[in-house]
């Protein structure tokens, strides 16, 4: 039925758009049925799934679809239960991997899908091996106001190589190689020792040798990548394996080590890593790294005691502060996300830390990161604990030693912390370098992983 109106004139005037209105109608209709059979059928599908029973005695199944089959891992007494699972691993119903329909974005209920078609977990799947070198980046935590739970790493790196010998020893080298435990006080020996109680054996004698290059007690995480590598290279030389999709548990020794997050995090995964915890374990997600982004840090001569710098925070905060911090961090995040440099700066403030941290141990941080940001910094903020300043800039393309300095900030950034470090009478050196997307990983080992009887080959047994 079409519509009329009438103009000032008594004409009567059909609009151009009626004869458009029925197919449209006839349209829509189609598509919102075509939409709701398909939400019917998705649903379906998932409640014929839930009807079915199969026994999997190495995982744990949820009554509810949406939630994960996780598999259990009982050497790594740490990890606990997700709630509302049963304590024991007794047969429970369980949905057929393949016959679940995903989201697209249900990526880590994919991957333990993938292993909840297997009737057992394999906990101990290596061989043990005799020798085995690590390399871990350096990483800056907190970046202003994400307190022990945002941190990055850092393209700096200390290679740790561990293989058995007769009589224990450890040999160091690098930076602050000599103020390195040579007992088993030291990190590298606290996480390799962790990893050989994961998988339940008793540590051999070792020899272990540390070559740092990450800066020892500056803020840059140096304890972190000891006991990251420590980990790694007990693991290998148990010749064991720890779940990580759905528990994270290598996460979970090195951040009950080291108490947080932000540096083991990042040393683990590379990248900028947030942490939380959520009452039962740690968890960690990628924020993305912007393009361009480099790292311009003022490292000085004397080294800060995470103990001091504990030390100089206030034993309470006011709402203020805690609404300023909530409101950077979340600033900071959507800056990283979004690839936005110029919203950086407010993005690192911070209240929590900085502050009493610069007026009781480091007095030339805020005369330095003002003088950073005047030189064409993004942002400027305390590394860690201290003592590093670390600046953010931004124009890099490729590799900076093709590229016109003119299109960087890098060098004039550095050449300000450096003024103002010669004015405040402090002796240090400012080191230019990136954000590494790279983790922690096995650079080679004995006997190596790669095998001609199958014909696969890794790049570490190359």
């Amino acid at each position: 039925m079409a519509a009329s109106s009438s103009s000032s004139s008594g004409r009567t005037v059909t609009p151009l758009v009626t004869p458009l209105v029925t197919p449209l109608l006839l349209l829509c209709t189609a598509v919102g049925a075509s939409a709701v059979t398909a939400l019917a059928t998705y649903y379906a599908t998932k409640r014929s799934v839930l009807s079915k029973t199969t026994n999997h005695p190495s995982t744990i199944q949820f009554t509810n679809a949406r939630d994960k089959a996780r598999p259990v891992n009982p050497n790594h007494k740490a990890l606990s239960p997700p709630r509302g699972a049963a304590a024991s691993s007794a047969a429970a119903p369980s949905a057929s991997a393949s016959d679940v329909p995903l989201l697209p974005h249900e990526h880590e209920k994919r991957m333990l899908q993938r292993f909840s078609q297997r009737e057992t977990i394999e906990r101990q799947n290596l061989t043990p091996r005799d020798y085995v070198k690590v390399r871990v980046p350096a990483s800056s935590a907190n970046m202003g106001p994400g307190f022990d739970c945002l941190g990055a790493a850092v393209d700096m790196w200390t290679e740790v190589e561990v293989f058995r010998a007769p009589n224990f020893g450890i040999e160091a080298r690098g930076d602050g190689a000599d103020q390195m435990p040579r007992d088993g006080s030291n990190y590298v020996v606290v996480g390799l020792e962790a990893a050989f109680k994961a998988a339940g054996k008793e540590v051999p004698s070792l020899k272990y040798v540390i070559d740092s290059q990450i800066p020892f007690a500056r803020g840059l995480g140096s304890s972190s990548a000891a006991i990251v590598s420590g980990i790694i290279a007990g693991l290998v030389l148990a010749g064991h394996k720890l779940p990580c999709w759905g528990s994270e548990a290598l996460l979970q020794i090195a951040a009950t080590i080291e108490g947080h997050p932000d540096n083991v995090a990042p040393v683990i995964y590379g990248g900028i890593q947030l942490g939380v915890h959520t009452g039962e374990r740690w968890m960690s997600e990628r924020i993305p790294t912007p393009p361009g982004m480099q790292l311009v840090m003022f490292i000085p001569n004397f080294i800060g005691k995470t103990s001091d710098a504990r030390a100089a925070l206030n034993p309470d905060i006011t709402r203020a502060e805690a609404y300023f911090n909530i409101n950077r961090v979340a600033w900071l995040i959507a800056a990283l996300t979004s690839g936005n440099f110029e919203n950086l700066r407010l993005g690192c403030e911070d209240k929590l830390h900085q502050p009493q941290r610069s007026k009781k141990l480091y007095p030339y941080l805020n005369s330095m990161s003002k003088a950073a940001t005047s030189a064409g910094a993004n942002a400027c903020y305390l590394s860690g604990a201290g003592p590093t300043v670390m600046a953010l800039t931004s124009g890099a393309a490729g590799d900076i030693f093709t590229q016109r300095e003119k299109e960087r900030t890098d060098v004039a950034v550095a050449e300000a912390m450096m003024k103002v470090a010669k004015e405040e009478g402090i002796e240090g050196r400012v080191v230019v370098t990136n954000i590494t997307n790279e983790g922690a990983h096995v650079v080679s080992v004995k006997p190596p992983f790669s095998s001609e009887t199958s014909g696969i080959y890794f790049k570490n047994s190359l």
